[in-house]
């Protein structure tokens, strides 16, 4: 079931957390001076404000009426092939030009950046999703896109370029022969962080262009905030009842939509949330695994220390195919909220999530991307016999809803090798996690000086 129009105001988790979020700690320069970031006054203001409700843009809202409400629906098929005790429901946001959920944010940041004067817009993307939907973005609003796609990624699935190049994005691999940050690179070269420090640099010695983020900052999370708001509307429309709820994490943005705004609502009513389960990769296993302290956001170290799981920045991440979720830290937001086990979290390895994948496509009939393979693994435990999570054995008594991200048509490389019994699992070294974090500040508390007041 779904409602005629999507959501007209996106939704803050912000004005509902008991505690402070620590500041974010800007790098100086050689100079001495703190490193400019060239952000809109409107994405600042979403990520600080006390605001719970915010109105979506005009412009940004006919171009969600496009492709949302995206659909929901009871997985029957998916149920009976994992033996669920429980209901499964679908989110779905596979259903666009970039494949995933990504350009629920790329078309409100676009949108902002153009505003602002902005003629050109650079990021950096693991699997393809978030750099296919800039591109998509900018071409809406009559903006130049460059993107830097991990090396590995884009060689597996070339087909992902080619689309962000025929609207019209022009495509580096990553590490390229462009950046400074890419030729002083050393150890795993192949990651995201190293793609984002890419086009950190690239967009700073531009003109006129602006380096921009598609998950983890706070600003991307409130944009994602429409998918938990239609599926809860849906859910209701269903008369149907979940107690757990769970998304994949990269970084956060696809889990920070679909889980978030049914914590507010609980938090609004003076309830119980449901069990907000995030999903991550067994190769990345920030949440599950790492260390809340203040690491970077990127490859070049100019950008805010932020406070966040990570398991450092310098970690040589194992390959897989489930690049989107191949990055080092968890979004500030989720972090803090992990730290109060206000969410909890279970890795996945590549394998059981492409049999996830697998049994979901034959039950469903829809095609998920690797990344959402993930999501559909954890689904599967909480609704069977239970998931090992950060904090326990999870388990959901009435119904989950799951958010499928994005769409796998053009992943088919990984379904082939795991159909081939090509795939294998790489465990994180731990002598090597321990290494990648141990020159990091532990985050000893949420509150504390120079804090961001969020109550």
């Amino acid at each position: 079931m779904s409602r005629a129009e999507p959501p007209a105001r996106w939704r803050s988790v912000l004005p509902h957390l008991d505690e402070r979020l620590p500041a974010d700690r800007t790098p100086r320069t050689a100079g001495g001076g703190s490193v400019q970031v060239n952000l809109p006054m409107a994405l600042v203001r979403q990520s600080v404000q006390l605001k719970e409700y915010w109105e979506i843009p005009a412009e940004v809202a006919d171009a969600y009426r496009a492709f949302r409400p995206t659909p929901l629906w009871r997985a029957q098929g998916f149920e009976r092939a994992v033996g669920a005790r429980v209901p499964v429901y679908v989110k779905y946001e596979g259903g666009n030009i970039s494949g995933s959920h990504k350009l629920n944010t790329a078309l409100a940041q676009a949108y902002y950046y153009a505003r602002a004067g902005v003629r050109e817009l650079v990021s950096g993307t693991g699997a393809g999703q978030w750099g296919t939907a800039l591109a998509a973005a900018c071409a809406m609003f009559g903006m130049k896109c460059t993107v830097f796609m991990v090396g590995g990624s884009l060689r597996r699935k070339p087909y992902r370029g080619t689309l962000m190049r025929t609207l019209g994005a022009t495509v580096h691999a990553s590490p390229s022969p462009l950046t400074e940050v890419a030729r002083r690179a050393q150890g795993d070269v192949n990651s995201l962080s190293l793609a984002i420090g890419e086009a950190v640099e690239y967009a700073a010695r531009t003109e006129g262009a602006a380096f921009c983020i598609g998950s983890g900052e706070t600003y991307s999370i409130l944009h994602q905030s429409v998918i938990g708001l239609e599926a809860a509307d849906q859910l209701a429309g269903l008369e149907a009842s979940v107690d757990a709820v769970v998304g994949c994490v990269g970084a956060g943005s696809n889990f920070g939509g679909i889980a978030l705004p049914f914590f507010s609502a609980a938090a609004a009513a003076g309830e119980k949330p449901p069990l907000l389960v995030a999903a991550e990769s067994s190769t990345t296993p920030k949440l599950t695994r790492g260390t809340y302290a203040y690491d970077r956001t990127d490859a070049t170290g100019t950008g805010p220390m932020e406070a966040m799981y990570t398991i450092g920045s310098s970690y040589p991440i194992p390959d897989s195919h489930s690049a989107g979720l191949r990055f080092h830290g968890a979004a500030k937001v989720l972090s803090a909220m992990r730290h109060r086990d206000q969410i909890a979290a279970t890795a996945v390895g590549q394998v059981e999530a492409l049999d996830a994948g697998r049994r979901f496509t034959r039950g469903e009939m829809v095609l998920p991307a690797p990344e959402s393979g993930h999501a559909l693994a954890a689904a599967a435990r909480l609704a069977g016999t239970g998931a090992e999570g950060n904090n326990g054995l999870l388990r959901a008594e009435k119904g989950v809803v799951v958010c499928v991200s994005g769409h796998g048509y053009l992943d088919l490389g990984a379904y082939q090798q795991f159909l081939d019994g090509e795939l294998s699992e790489e465990a994180p070294d731990p002598q090597a996690l321990r290494r990648a974090v141990g020159g990091l500040e532990p985050v000893e508390q949420l509150a504390g000086a120079g804090a961001v007041h969020v109550r």
